[in-house]
């Protein structure tokens, strides 16, 4: 079994894949604006520490719809690679090609639906040695036990399930850094009620800056 390693801003590559208005019509496991904040948050911390990223879409003028328009308006340097009908976007040698061309050997992939937009290509890089991180909650299936059935599948096939603020953290690593408060107003997106917490701590700054 292979040592899982900690994500790092300079080894990592985010994929996203078909994030689309119509499929997220079938997602029943997970809140649909939550989903979508969580997606956004990834693309803010991307943006922030200039990871890549790589989307793509299944038939975007069909029925499954457009991509959500978050991803490339928080992380305008996102790569959009378009596919001809693969389901799994690794069978799409285009979309192999840009993964390969970030030189990244770890992989943060979400996507909707987990069972297949997800599971598919993470099962595939993990066997082509990727090391592959499933952000769960940025990615959405029909049902939670749909759900339960491919993190299952995922973790045996050696795919790491984690969550959005996971990756975010494990990425950040400290708040004693100059972008802090970039981090926070991008947690804000995945976890609303810290917007308080950035609020109070402002105010209290400002207050103690006025009894100087």
């Amino acid at each position: 079994m292979s040592v899982v390693t900690r994500i790092n801003s300079d080894d990592v590559a985010i994929l996203l894949i078909d994030h689309q208005s119509g499929l997220f019509q079938t997602v029943k496991d997970i809140d649909v604006t939550s989903l979508r904040n969580n997606v956004t948050t990834l693309a803010k911390i991307a943006a922030i520490e200039n990871i890549p990223v790589i989307t793509t879409a299944s038939e975007p003028n069909g029925p499954n719809g457009p991509l959500m328009p978050e991803i490339h308006k928080y992380a305008p340097h996102a790569v959009y690679v378009p596919r001809n009908g693969e389901i799994n976007s690794w069978d799409t040698p285009a979309f192999v090609e840009a993964v390969k061309k970030t030189g990244k050997k770890k992989l943060i992939i979400g996507g909707v639906l987990t069972s297949v937009c997800v599971a598919f290509p993470s099962i595939s890089a993990v066997s082509e040695g990727y090391e592959v991180f499933a952000v769960i909650d940025a990615s959405g299936d029909m049902s939670t036990l749909s759900s339960q059935a491919t993190i299952a599948r995922l973790s045996l096939a050696g795919v790491i399930p984690i969550s959005t603020t996971g990756v975010c953290s494990e990425i950040q690593k400290t708040w004693n850094r100059p972008e802090a408060l970039q981090f926070a107003e991008a947690y804000s997106t995945v976890m609303p009620n810290y917007q308080a917490v950035i609020e109070s701590f402002l105010k209290a700054e400002t207050v103690g800056s006025s009894k100087k």
